[in-house]
């Protein structure tokens, strides 16, 4: 069987910074308030003129150079989104044209802020059952501009980045080692973004009132307790498959949903968070964009050395959830 690897990282977030402090001004909360119940200390907003495919072009080329390629050479571009351009064309269209990848094809994935992890699953198949030779998975968010700024409870959360891969076919013991999905549509109206598609079109007068094109988070309490459980059951999933440990594991990257999710997951791991990659304080929620831009930045600072064992999981709407164990 075809071992597949991860050749190029990239990563790009956009230069607006909004921390706590700017929010206190529009908003009755404080810096402690939301650094206690989140961890995020800042997050960045993308540009007037900036769509999820700019933000995906610049992670995307910083990825292709990391891996010596060209935008000619990718066969394939998979886009993880929930915030594209458009709905038509998809997100992965507009990048494709933008970056001139002219004998790629693309299209785009939705599943929450699992996205990326989802992609990459599709992906690997594509180039395992030889029907591409290489792919350009990447995930991209421009989320700022579905979050309602009068809701302190979630405004708070999320932020606009891009995150990059370039996979292709390894001949050494490094790659995927094996990736694992999985979704709950009975319970998925927990985080709704319920304006916008078939149910309630045409956009109309009532439905902007209603305020229906905004992010909504439902029963937050309760979702905090799956979300702590659908982490570490991934994790679990990935080692119990490959009879590994975690002693073995040389770094966790989950997507950055709340600091405080993050640490009841490694107490359910019994795991020390030393061993857990966090930028959430730097940047929020970026949905599918977390895990990516989280990886690039692991490998760029040295983290991650040839050799290890990395664990990649994350949890999102849908409800979607899944992991990816990699050897670099």
């Amino acid at each position: 069987m075809k071992r597949i690897g991860i050749v190029g990282t990239g990563s790009y977030v956009p230069e607006k910074v909004l921390t706590n402090y700017d929010l206190e001004k529009i908003l009755d909360t404080s810096d402690e308030w939301i650094y206690t119940r989140t961890g995020i200390r800042e997050r960045r907003v993308a540009a007037p003129d900036q769509a999820a495919s700019d933000l995906a072009k610049i992670a995307s080329e910083r990825a292709l150079e990391a891996a010596g390629m060209s935008p000619e050479d990718i066969e394939l571009i998979i886009m993880a989104t929930i915030t594209p351009d458009t709905h038509c064309p998809a997100g992965a269209n507009w990048l494709e044209a933008k970056l001139g990848a002219v004998n790629a094809v693309s299209m785009d994935i939705t599943a929450a802020c699992s996205g990326f992890i989802f992609a990459l699953s599709v992906a690997e198949q594509y180039l395992k059952n030889g029907v591409f030779k290489n792919a350009l998975v990447v995930a991209s968010e421009v989320m700022t501009r579905t979050v309602d700024w009068t809701d302190r409870a979630s405004c708070i959360l999320w932020g606009d980045g891009a995150g990059a891969v370039v996979l292709k076919e390894v001949s050494d013991e490094s790659g995927i080692l094996s990736i694992h999905i999985h979704t709950d549509g009975l319970n998925g109206d927990t985080l709704l973004l319920p304006g916008g598609g078939s149910k309630t079109t045409p956009i109309s007068h009532e439905s902007v009132d209603k305020k229906l094109h905004f992010l909504k988070m439902i029963e937050a309490n309760q979702s905090f307790k799956v979300a702590v459980r659908k982490f570490a059951e991934a994790c679990e999933e990935a080692l119990d498959y490959n009879g590994i440990t975690l002693d073995e594991i040389k770094l966790i990257i989950p997507h950055q949903a709340n600091l405080r999710i993050l640490q009841g997951m490694a107490k359910q791991l019994g795991i020390s968070m030393e061993k857990v990659f966090v930028n959430i304080d730097r940047y929020g929620n970026m949905s599918s964009a977390t895990v990516p831009v989280a990886l690039d930045e692991a490998v760029r600072k040295g983290l991650i050395q040839k050799g290890d064992l990395i664990l990649l999981t994350a949890f999102g709407g849908g409800l979607t959830w899944g992991s990816a164990l990699i050897r670099w």
